[in-house]
């Protein structure tokens, strides 16, 4: 089993930048590919970006090129570095983990809320 846990969340004005990690602890960081996820008030949660064990990544069209996922094996930590807030940004944001050969993702985190004001 694995457990995450989110920090880096908080108030922002529009325009501006957060960087949010998520520390992975239990099993091997190394043995997940991981990912983050969003839910705003109302809305189904939806997914933000993803990064494989490999280092490949991918980001939803809502978040690509203001975005930036990435992980640090050296410390277990998965970061998404977000620029140029909008307020449509504003949400919990979550991190999880995927087993390999699996087609979903199975450990989630508590969340951390952004919001982005106007």
């Amino acid at each position: 089993q694995v457990q995450l846990v989110e920090s880096g969340g908080g108030l922002v004005q529009a325009g501006g930048s957060l960087r949010l990690s998520c520390a992975v602890s239990g099993r091997t960081f190394d043995k997940y590919h991981m990912g983050w996820f969003r839910q705003a008030s109302g809305k189904e949660r939806e997914f933000v970006a993803g990064i494989t064990i490999g280092g490949s990544t991918i980001h939803a069209d809502s978040v690509k090129d203001r975005f930036t996922i990435s992980r640090d094996f050296a410390v277990n930590t998965l970061y998404l570095q977000m620029n140029s807030l909008k307020p449509e940004d504003t949400a919990v944001y979550y991190c999880a983990a995927q087993e390999p050969a699996t087609y979903e993702y199975q450990y989630y985190g508590q969340g951390t809320q952004v919001t982005v004001s106007s």
